[in-house]
């Protein structure tokens, strides 16, 4: 069989697929948004009347394959990835991933797994390798099979709630004021960030925390950590929530990075660890009815937390956590380029004054490194913010993980002072990559991280990211016109 008919056929889809109905019925839901990710972690996809599950779930439908690039045209007008020439790919409902939308009970959601057309003389059927979070997917089921664990992640994603003019633009200004922690400011977005909780509990999320940040209107909301795929869909499910709320209240919800200097970026620290055993735990909100299938509302929880430490130095992880550490330490450059995916990330390294991880070195709580542990069992891998796409990073952290273990490598010592001192002190630490273009090259010359990529998804990305770094070389800026207009002796 194809990997497409291995896909629909696989056991106990066929009851997941029943299960859907059911809560079609239950819900009266009369709509389905039928939806993957693209390169940039942008949602993409199809609606469908939710009359057709039955058919849609078995055969799929029909999308151009360059929806994989957002279906962009590059600095020459030629399509990202691929051309009109090309097939359309093929998306089948993964049922697990069904949920109601909250603000319109009328429609539905479930995320897709993306194959190449049925009728391609090449690998007819087969997955197709631009789709991020089939890739995901694959490689943790590779993980878990060679090394019979699984990587957990929790992330923080900070954002930002800009207000915007009567024209939809923005005002340039946060809705609050840049005082962090301070309740007083996280209350004036308290109509905001309680309708988003409202939603995200509704559609999966298991809400445990937030905070105002300290940059204008800038909020960090967090749930609970799982796997990595449920957790990268959960990521990509409060992207949406976040935009839908902004509509509802007239502002903007900037993921952008760095919108304003001289305050902190939005940053998205990701949280990992790797695990053996667990079982599922079902979050069944209490007496009411789930707006969605079972397993939307599921948390792994329990089993063996192999970064725990294993000797009486609290501060160092186990044997397995040392492995994994070196080898994200050894992949740092390449995996910036995925971390810190646009130009604009640079903004938030360049800016070092708000702890910016530009050095690639690790220590115990030290937000100085590219990469700490936050706590015994976990740690941090800091050079992210929240433009990336989740697929991707999770990936190329599963593949360092993956050597580490493997090569039974060794990280250097940690580091407990702060790196701006060590230095001073004669230590020599690299810098992480402080370009997108320097961070794609980086990731050219490291063959592990683009595996994580496999095939096409690196064509795609590197095409994509590499016509953006080329155009923002090529764009004339507010910059130039200020330093250089006036340029008479």
């Amino acid at each position: 069989m194809t990997d497409l008919e291995k896909h629909v056929n696989q056991p106990g889809r066929a009851k997941l697929v029943k299960n859907v109905r059911e809560k079609i019925n239950e819900l009266g839901i009369t709509y389905i948004y039928y939806q993957f990710i693209s390169v940039t972690g942008r949602v993409v996809g199809k609606g469908i009347p939710a009359d057709h599950w039955e058919r849609t779930a078995e055969k799929g439908f029909q999308l151009v394959y360059g929806a994989t690039a957002n279906l962009f045209l590059d600095r020459h007008n030629n399509y990202i990835g691929y051309g009109p020439e090309a097939m359309e790919l093929v998306g089948i409902p993964d049922p697990e991933t069904f949920v109601q939308l909250p603000w319109d009970k009328r429609v539905g959601r479930v995320f897709v797994t993306c194959f190449r057309n049925r009728e391609e003389r090449k690998n007819p059927g087969g997955h197709l390798t631009s789709d991020c979070r089939g890739n995901l997917r694959i490689f943790a089921d590779e993980f878990k099979k060679k090394h019979g664990l699984e990587l957990r992640v929790g992330t923080e994603p900070e954002m930002m709630w800009l207000t915007k003019n009567e024209d939809g633009t923005p005002t340039g200004k946060g809705f609050s004021k840049p005082f962090c922690y301070h309740i007083d400011q996280f209350e004036s977005l308290r109509p905001v960030f309680m309708k988003v909780i409202e939603y995200a509990k509704a559609m999966g999320l298991d809400m445990i925390q937030g905070d105002h940040e300290d940059a204008p209107g800038q909020l960090e909301l967090n749930w609970t950590y799982d796997n990595v795929l449920r957790n990268a869909d959960r990521l990509s499910t409060y992207r949406q929530i976040c935009a839908q709320v902004a509509r509802e209240h007239g502002l903007i919800a900037c993921f952008m990075t760095k919108p304003f200097m001289g305050v902190s970026a939005s940053g998205c620290h990701t949280n990992m660890s790797l695990w053996k055993g667990g079982k599922i735990k079902v979050n069944k909100l209490g007496n009411k009815k789930l707006p969605g299938v079972e397993e939307v509302f599921s948390y792994v929880e329990g089993g063996t937390n192999t970064f725990m430490p294993d000797t009486k130095d609290m501060q160092l992880p186990g044997k397995v956590g040392l492995q994994s550490i070196a080898g994200i330490m050894k992949h740092l450059p390449a995996l910036t380029a995925l971390g810190s995916s646009t130009v604009n990330s640079y903004r938030r390294l360049w800016d070092q004054g708000f702890w910016a991880p530009v050095y690639a070195d690790w220590g115990y709580q030290n937000r100085t490194c590219g990469l700490r542990v936050s706590a015994p069992g976990r740690f941090e891998y800091r050079s992210v913010d929240s433009m990336h796409n989740p697929y991707l990073l999770g990936a190329a952290l599963l593949k360092a993980c993956d050597e580490g273990i493997s090569k039974k490598m060794k990280p250097a010592a940690p580091e407990s002072r702060n790196i701006y001192e060590a230095q001073k002190a004669g230590k020599d630490v690299k810098k992480l990559p402080l370009s997108l273009g320097e961070a794609l090259d980086r990731l050219a010359e490291d063959d592990v991280i683009k595996s994580a990529m496999p095939d096409e998804m690196y064509k795609v990305f590197h095409w994509y990211k590499n016509d953006e770094w080329e155009r923002f070389l090529g764009a004339t800026t507010q910059w130039d016109l200020d330093t250089y207009l006036d340029c008479l002796p």
